[in-house]
């Protein structure tokens, strides 16, 4: 019986996940997000009863001893891992036993601008960091924070960040109805993300339950949303119960002048086109028009 470690679980975005929880105790977060699967909770700025790395890492010996490599190993917590002092400490001793996994982090990138913690960072493999809003009054909203956090001060963290950083850098927006899915509140994420540079985005809405009332947008939004995010790796993340999709057609022109707008995943292939549609990406991959590329164990198909 594990205490930190936990799974592994199938993502469709990451692989096979195996996670380390450094807050297993209790929640410990300093945003108190609207649409958290955890409860709600007044926001901190720390862990408590922080776990030794030794102890984390003796499980993860455990683990690793008797069961097959994953394709990442998750670093997250019952709230936000970057309040964990130790964090540093922690993924160094992680990379020497990781073998042939990726070591990935799960953060809301409220810590991002704090240069202590941009140096951990930039040791993991996988870097996801949360960006729901690019403006004080929406990021307040719908994440809730700890007084005095400032999005501006999160977006320059991220841009120097990226600068820093070597390693796969993924972004994920997270769209709640009628709270951040304005065309307006979108486009100022769009101009940040762009600032930013991430390798990949992941579109993503409501999909458990949430601490708060609100609502997921449909899949058909989260599409729409997506293709704002032009030139950029995009994933949508779309929902079992999301409603349908209408199957779009394209030629082969067309095809050539929207993959080069946007990256697609293989699943949104088959999620947005039609058969038709598909053989022209096919028959356009063979001929070397479109290539295959990997971002963060996801599979993109665009322009060569």
């Amino acid at each position: 019986m594990y205490k930190y470690i936990f799974g592994p679980v199938l993502s469709r975005r990451f692989g096979l996940s195996l996670g380390i929880d450094l807050s297993p105790d209790k929640k410990s977060c300093n945003f108190d997000c609207l649409y958290c699967e955890l409860e709600k909770a007044k926001p901190v700025n720390k862990i408590e009863n922080q776990p030794n790395p030794d102890e984390i890492i003796k499980e993860l010996r455990d683990y690793l001893s008797k069961n097959q490599y994953p394709d990442v190993i998750t670093v997250t917590a019952n709230g936000e891992p970057t309040l964990y002092s130790k964090l540093d400490e922690l993924i160094e001793k992680i990379n020497q036993i990781k073998g042939n996994s990726k070591s990935l982090i799960l953060s809301n990138a409220s810590t991002i601008n704090e240069i202590s913690v941009r140096q951990a960072l930039k040791k993991f493999d996988i870097v996801k960091l949360s960006l729901d809003a690019a403006d004080q009054k929406t990021f307040e909203k719908i994440d809730k924070p700890l007084k005095g956090i400032k999005i501006e001060d999160i977006i320059d963290g991220m841009i120097s960040f990226r600068k820093e950083y070597s390693g796969t850098l993924v972004l994920e927006v997270l769209i709640v109805k009628h709270i951040n899915d304005k065309k307006e509140v979108i486009e100022k994420i769009v101009e940040a993300v762009k600032k930013i540079n991430p390798d990949r985005i992941d579109i993503s809405t409501i999909d458990r339950p949430p601490a708060y009332r609100v609502f997921p947008v449909d899949n058909q939004t989260l599409y729409e949303i997506a293709s704002m995010f032009e030139g950029l790796n995009v994933n949508v993340a779309t929902r079992k119960s999301g409603g349908k999709i209408k199957k779009v057609h394209l030629d082969k022109e067309d095809i050539l002048n929207t993959f080069k707008k946007r990256a697609y995943t293989v699943y949104d292939i088959e999620t947005l086109f039609d058969e038709d549609t598909k053989e022209n990406i096919n028959q356009l991959l063979l001929q070397g028009k479109l290539k295959t590329t990997k971002v963060a164990n996801l599979e993109f198909i665009k322009t060569s």
